[in-house]
């Protein structure tokens, strides 16, 4: 009887994924070479030609596409078999691993994670940063438990995953007394050519702001940029300029960062999700988090 080499579909599955025999050696820190001997191995095997040259990349055949969704269901099944057994009394804390897209606003992250902390049985909560990209293949080879993000995952991401909102929070404009005092007056026209500290073009709140500033006739004097959030603000601690955040971490920005409310950005509002593998919520402490989440965040 022949038998199936998973180690070779797991191969082929995160090549099919990453769409790039390079970018899987990477994630299974093994060399392009052995990649492609592995798939060349299970084409053989199987009696099928799984990819095909696209540009520079590779893309799957159609016999491929049926072979990657055999592949995605075995691994996730795989997953959950670990998480049945992880759950299980051992006198070990549980894990949870989480994700948080480099631009998500951190004191919106640490609230979200809070009820997770909270949980009467013993947690080790692992959170590691990066790109949305980054995180989701993580995700996808089951490296994460969960991301937490600012926008739902891109159907183009070749991963069984699912983007469950948790909520919103309107966005507010802060500064520092001396600006606050300044800008609040005649608010929000008193904000044309006032000085601002803005996210990067790649924010989500970026375009939004920038069509609310459209909206009002409003051209702010960029000081600075910045992808990290805990920079930005602490640029507005020091008053480079008017920021802005999400309204519910409104009272621990104000204390951590000495500003104030200017005004409300009105019609904008930020989102925030939970990335899973699974459709459905299952790890207690994710849950927690959701349905914590969901009464704090407006629009849960």
């Amino acid at each position: 009887m022949d038998w199936l080499n998973y180690h070779h579909l797991q191969y082929f599955w995160l090549t099919a994924q990453e769409g790039s025999i390079s970018r899987a050696s990477e994630l299974l820190h093994v060399t392009p070479a052995t990649v492609s001997i592995q798939i060349r191995e299970l084409e053989k095997s199987l009696g099928v030609k799984l990819f095909r040259k696209a540009g520079r990349g590779l893309a799957v055949t159609d016999v491929g596409e049926t072979v990657f969704r055999y592949a995605r269901d075995i691994f996730a099944q795989g997953r959950e078999l670990q998480e049945v057994l992880r759950g299980e009394p051992s006198g070990h804390p549980r894990l949870l691993r989480v994700g948080i897209k480099d631009v998500m606003p951190k004191l919106v992250a640490y609230q979200l994670l809070e009820p997770a902390l909270q949980q009467p049985e013993r947690l080790r909560l692992i959170c590691q940063e990066g790109s949305l990209t980054r995180l989701a293949a993580d995700l996808g080879v089951h490296q994460l438990d969960v991301v937490l993000s600012d926008t739902p995952l891109d159907p183009a991401f070749k991963i069984r995953a699912y983007s469950h909102l948790l909520g919103e929070s309107a966005a507010i404009v802060v500064g520092t007394r001396k600006l606050a005092e300044k800008y609040r007056e005649g608010y929000p026209g008193s904000l044309d050519h006032a000085p601002f500290l803005l996210p990067t073009e790649q924010s989500v709140l970026r375009r939004s702001l920038e069509g609310w500033f459209g909206d009002h006739s409003l051209r702010p004097d960029i000081r600075a940029e910045f992808d990290d959030s805990a920079m930005l603000k602490i640029a507005g601690r020091a008053g480079a300029g008017l920021f802005v955040i999400p309204e519910v971490i409104q009272a621990e920005v104000q204390t951590m960062y000495g500003v104030e409310f200017v005004g409300r950005v009105s019609g904008v509002s930020e989102r925030f999700y939970a990335l899973s593998a699974e459709r459905k919520l299952k790890h207690p402490a994710v849950v927690a988090i959701s349905a914590q989440a969901k009464r704090r965040l407006s629009g849960g």
